[in-house]
């Protein structure tokens, strides 16, 4: 079963370089470039994952996370927030609103993929 990644980030670099190597790893991938965007695909698409920028335009990475956590339907995905901003209290909230992982930008793709696949096992854990 192919497994679902949206990426949500408002960098372009970010998103070719992230979009490259989750389909490099045999995920079907959707990117969003905003917060708005990232609700409305997240909807539709239903990701198994998502890399979640904190700061995006229209709606923060913050809020999307929040959204997502109080939709039933959407509730079970799992969200890894990407951020330059490595400091505690950032993070802590992001962990706070339901996000499963916190990685600080830059970060290393070997790290960010292993990140993905853990957290697809905790989901789907016959898949292994």
């Amino acid at each position: 079963m192919i497994r679902r990644v949206l990426i949500v980030d408002d960098e372009p670099n970010i998103v070719t370089s992230l979009e490259f190597l989750m389909r490099g790893s045999d995920y079907e991938v959707r990117v969003a470039l905003n917060g708005a965007e990232a609700l409305r695909l997240a909807d539709s698409f239903r990701p198994d994952v998502i890399l979640l920028d904190v700061m995006m335009p229209q709606r923060s990475g913050f809020e999307v996370c929040q959204k997502i956590r109080e939709n039933p339907v959407l509730r079970d995905v799992k969200i890894i927030m990407l951020t330059a901003k490595g400091r505690d209290a950032e993070r802590d909230r992001g962990l706070d609103l339901g996000a499963n992982a916190y990685v600080t930008k830059p970060f290393s793709t070997k790290e960010l993929v292993n990140t993905v696949r853990e957290l697809l096992s905790e989901r789907y854990p016959d898949s292994r």
